[in-house]
């Protein structure tokens, strides 16, 4: 099993099951003792800014303001720099915690030892 998970989530609230399942696979392995990476790109970007987590809904699945918590508390979440520009987002825009970084990131964690990558 690898060590390391790298999950990028490029679904937002126009395909909801999509985004909360990575979300869901997110939280359930840092609660598994993972080094999880959770990567919000384009519509998810919204999710770095405070609040809009709390406007998601999906019936019988966990809240994602819950799931993003202990996302915070326990892995790393990163917001697409390209998708934060083309939303008019900084740093100062999104929830402390959340850090944005671009695709050299995102490929050096992807490709590290012992590290599978999803993309949701």
């Amino acid at each position: 099993m690898a060590k390391k998970l790298v999950i990028k989530v490029t679904a937002g609230a126009d395909a909801p099951e999509r985004c909360s399942q990575a979300f869901t696979v997110a939280a359930v392995a840092v609660a598994s003792g993972v080094d999880v990476s959770l990567w919000l790109t384009g519509e998810s970007a919204w999710f770095a800014v405070p609040g809009r987590a709390a406007e998601f809904e999906l019936p019988h699945a966990a809240p994602l303001p819950d799931l993003l918590d202990s996302l915070l508390a326990g892995g790393r979440v990163t917001l697409c720099t390209q998708c934060a520009a083309r939303r008019d987002l900084t740093e100062k825009d999104v929830i402390e915690g959340v850090r944005i970084a671009g695709a050299q990131v995102f490929v050096q964690e992807a490709l590290a030892d012992e590290t599978q990558a999803l993309v949701y």
